[in-house]
């Protein structure tokens, strides 16, 4: 792999700091972001040297990017090395993103919610403050939860035109800033 231009470099270092701050550690999304700038598959030897990592730190991190679905091998003709590349589409990325993000983080806090408010329903010992506030709790994951399998289903075309829309609709629902 030739060397990181200026840019690459940039993003790539901006890239693994905005990962820790959604709890994916820094190695784990410069590899991300390396493989998602790169023209073809890199083996695990590249990504080392392009990057300056230890090899048992890159294979783990592409375990974590393979397990998230966002980072796949891809064999090379001639080369019996392991060759990683990451999703390109970015709408699609997203959308595997955000459906790991729910199957890890939201599915079970709405587990959790359910049974709390199904609890609450039978016990009647909660108090009326804590019974508010874990419904309005449980009502936004449901709201979360519904969003996030319509984003799933609607294909990328018509996700870009509803987003486009965005002012209108506000405006169309009677709000004005």
């Amino acid at each position: 792999m030739p060397a990181l231009s200026p840019v690459e470099h940039k993003y790539i270092i901006h890239w693994g700091e905005l990962g820790t701050r959604w709890g994916i550690s820094r190695t784990v999304a410069q590899i991300h972001a390396l493989l998602y700038l790169s023209e073809r598959p890199l083996n695990a030897e590249e990504i080392c040297d392009t990057l300056d990592l230890a090899r048992s730190n890159v294979s783990t991190a592409l375990k974590e990017l393979q397990n998230w679905g966002i980072v796949r091998v891809a064999h090379i003709m001639g080369d019996r090395r392991d060759h990683f590349e990451s999703m390109k589409d970015v709408f699609e990325m997203f959308r595997v993103i955000m459906m790991e993000r729910k199957r890890r983080e939201i599915d079970p806090t709405l587990l959790l919610l359910r049974e709390a408010a199904a609890e609450m329903e039978k016990s009647k010992g909660t108090n009326a403050h804590t019974r508010e506030r874990l419904q309005g709790m449980l009502e936004f994951f449901e709201l979360a939860n519904t969003w996030s399998e319509q984003v799933q289903k609607t294909p990328t075309p018509i996700l870009l035109k509803a987003v486009k829309l965005g002012e209108r609709v506000f405006k169309l629902l009677g709000f004005t800033r």
